[in-house]
């Protein structure tokens, strides 16, 4: 005994072609808005009766995460969007504005407050540097600069005072030799023979650079810099630099970033971080996480009713929704249990 007559087979196809047009007429004009209105609340009044932990599995968001981290960044739409940025910033904003209009100088201060707070971290961070002999050169080499331009101005200041600057003179050329003679000890012996003089240097060059962020004064010194920064108006970089300096900058730091985010170290820092987001938020149902972020449901539903007449109008005329809504209807209606039921 056959299956499924002709008759029925046509019946089906007929009831396929019915749910279709009424999938596609729910899906267009004043019905649309009704139609995604209606599946977003139901989904939202759905999940939000189960937490994120029983809806989402931790192990696949883990790797979801590492395997985006090791393909976005060297993608070419990521590629597109940084030579797009690049262009934006070479160019500047169509209407130019006052820096001071993007960041309120209350925020400022804070900022340098917090930074210059920051200084006893700074002042164990570069104690790291003594280790590092050149390091220690540079230091050694950067502070005898220091010296001779203040020698050299103070023999400026004394050859108009009569019989001070030949006095001078003896003076500057007695410490020049000496520190020659040091200089070219630095060059010569970069091991342990200045390792104790590269090592007095670099603590010297830090201890007056943690002692000029402690001074008072250069808080104030930072923000009378932001003072004049902020009527400088918001431009391109072109008048600085070229795009292709800017571009060879930016390409370096996104090669460098694809890189590391590809390494296996990264990987294992996102699987502790998506641990950490379970542990903080799993126990939160959707809806429950959407108010932690400030996020209101009923905008969320209308940026949605916003975003899906232009996807579907897309889709409608190239015939791709009707083809997609078919496809995933006719196998039922193909079926035996159908064929069955319609005789």
């Amino acid at each position: 005994m056959p299956s499924s007559s002709p008759a029925a087979g046509s019946l089906a196809q007929q009831l396929l072609d019915a749910q279709v047009r009424h999938h596609l007429e729910r899906l267009q004009g004043e019905q649309l808005e009704t139609t995604v209105t209606g599946l977003a609340d139901d989904l939202f009044a759905a999940a939000g009766q189960h937490q994120i932990a029983d809806l989402v599995d931790a192990g696949a968001i883990k790797d979801l995460v590492a395997r985006a981290l090791a393909t976005v960044p060297g993608s070419a739409a990521v590629s597109g969007i940084i030579e797009m940025a690049v262009q934006v910033a070479h160019d500047g904003p169509a209407e130019p504005h006052p820096v001071g209009d993007l960041v309120d100088r209350e925020r400022v201060e804070a900022l340098v407050d917090a930074a210059l707070g920051l200084t006893p971290v700074l002042e164990r961070a570069l104690e790291r540097l003594t280790v590092s002999p050149l390091v220690g050169t540079m230091a050694s080499r950067f502070m005898g600069r220091i010296v001779g331009e203040v020698l050299q101005a103070n023999k400026a200041v004394a050859d108009k005072v009569p019989g001070l600057g030949s006095l001078m003179s003896f003076g500057t050329n007695a410490a020049s030799k000496v520190m020659g003679a040091a200089d070219k000890q630095f060059e010569g012996l970069i091991g342990d023979t200045v390792g104790k003089g590269g090592t007095f240097a670099v603590r010297r060059l830090n201890r007056i650079i943690v002692e000029t962020l402690r001074d008072p004064t250069t808080r104030e010194a930072v923000l009378q810099v932001w003072d004049l920064v902020a009527e400088e108006q918001v431009d391109g970089i072109g008048d600085q630099v070229t795009r292709e300096e800017v571009a060879d900058v930016v390409d370096a730091v996104h090669d460098l970033a694809i890189a590391t985010l590809a390494s296996e170290h990264v990987a294992r820092l996102s699987a502790v971080v998506v641990d950490g987001f379970f542990e903080r938020f799993g126990g939160y149902t959707p809806t429950e996480l959407l108010d932690e972020l400030d996020l209101d449901r009923a905008d969320v539903v209308a940026d949605l009713v916003r975003i899906a007449p232009g996807v579907l109008a897309a889709l409608r005329e190239t015939g791709d929704l009707e083809r997609i809504i078919r496809a995933h209807l006719e196998p039922f209606y193909a079926s035996p249990e159908v064929a069955r039921l319609l005789g």
